[in-house]
This record gives C-alpha cells, sequence and structure tokens, in this order.
C-alpha cells in the first residue's frame, strides 16, 4: 500500500529493490485517479478515500485467494459501516458550524476540514512551506500571526507530531488571544487509538474547542 503524491517514494525504492511477479501494489493517488499536481498529501484525513481503498484491498486479496473473496469484501464492508460515528460526527459539526474560520500551520487534516465546512484561514503558501520544511516569507508569517491577533479564526489546529520554533512561537499567540488549539497528527497515536477512533477523537477535539472553548492539544 502507498499514499502516492511524493508522500512515501521510500516504499517504491524498497520494492525495487527486492522486485515480485506476485505482489499487488495499491497506490491510493492512482487509486483515486489524482494528478501528480495534487498539492495535499495527506489523503487518508479525506472522509470519502477509505472506503475505496478498503474496497480495494478487498479485491486485491480476492485475487490473490479467489475462494476467500466473500470473506474479504465482507470484512471491508465492516470496516466502512465502522467509519460511520466519524462521518456523522462531520456531518453534525458541518450543519452546526457552517463555515467556520479556522487556522493550521499545515495541511494535515484539511481534508477533514473541507469535509466539515470549515473555512481555513491559513494561506496555502504558508502551510505548504511548513509541511515541505521550508521557512514561510516573512509577509505569510504576518498574515498568519494576524489571524490570532485580529482574532479572525474560531480555532487553531497544528501538527502535534512536527513543531518547529516558528509554530511554537504560533501555538504560544494562540493561546495569548484565546483562541483554542487542536492537536491533530500525521500518523495514528498510540496507544489506544484505531483509524475509526483517532479520526473522531480529532472531530470531536474540533467540535469542543469550538463550542466551549477549550483546547486539546494531545489525544
Amino acid at each position: 500500500m502507498q499514499n502516492g503524491l511524493g508522500y512515501d517514494t521510500w516504499a517504491t525504492t524498497i520494492e525495487n529493490a527486492a522486485p515480485d511477479s506476485g505482489r499487488k501494489v495499491i497506490n491510493v493517488q492512482q487509486l483515486l485517479g489524482l494528478p501528480d499536481s495534487t498539492p495535499n498529501p495527506h489523503l487518508w484525513y479525506k472522509p470519502t478515500t477509505t472506503p475505496v481503498v478498503a474496497n480495494a484491498v478487498a479485491d486485491g486479496l480476492a485475487a490473490i485467494q479467489p475462494a476467500h473473496a466473500a470473506h474479504f469484501k465482507a470484512n471491508a464492508a465492516a470496516f466502512i459501516a465502522s467509519l460511520a460515528a466519524w462521518n456523522q460526527a462531520i456531518a453534525k459539526f458541518k450543519t452546526a458550524h457552517p463555515g467556520i474560520p479556522v487556522a493550521t500551520t499545515e495541511p494535515v487534516a484539511d481534508y477533514m476540514l473541507q469535509a466539515a465546512g470549515a473555512d481555513n484561514m491559513t494561506p496555502w503558501a504558508f502551510q505548504a512551506n511548513i509541511m515541505n520544511g521550508t521557512d514561510p516569507a516573512p509577509q505569510l508569517v504576518a498574515a498568519e500571526r494576524a489571524l490570532f491577533s485580529q482574532h479572525k479564526v474560531e480555532a487553531f489546529l497544528y501538527n502535534q507530531q512536527v513543531t518547529s520554533s516558528l509554530t511554537e512561537s504560533i501555538i504560544s499567540l494562540a493561546h495569548a488571544s484565546g483562541i483554542p488549539v487542536v492537536g491533530v497528527y500525521e500518523t495514528m497515536p498510540v496507544p489506544g487509538y484505531d483509524c475509526q477512533s483517532w479520526m473522531l477523537a480529532e472531530v470531536n477535539a474540533l467540535d469542543k474547542a469550538v463550542t466551549v472553548k477549550v483546547s486539546t492539544e494531545h489525544l
């Protein structure tokens, strides 16, 4: 399984170093028909991605073991059904807080924010710079900081697993400005979480931030 969009090119290197004609690789980018120019690689945060991937895995396994095809497909269906709570939480948030303005450091949870109807006010160039480990231009930093000092957003989401002096300073500014902070995770926090509970916990943390103004920086 590969994400694609340049996120895990190391996997291709490993696969090429140990070729296997019987290996089936599912590339999520290709599965979804996304061009290489797609700016945000965090496809697992897009609610519509997971069911497509689950069915592709089931189909791939069924091709390898046809006798167990029904079992694989039933498991995929059960997994997709288990995502209902996440999807319902997103829909509930979208109804309760349509177009609510938020800020981010990088686009880890952007797809989920879009599904939830939130308006990410952070300039894309700023997000891309932080994601790629480069320093944003001073005007981008000023624009990001103004979202907090001028109280233009209702919540702030940052990659809890990757921070820098710049992102830490923005977290401090959010606190000083009374903007609740939500830590989102690029990889699943463990122990105690699976894919479903991880995604649901983040939606719940966002809802808590905008409804009762409480930060959740760690799951």
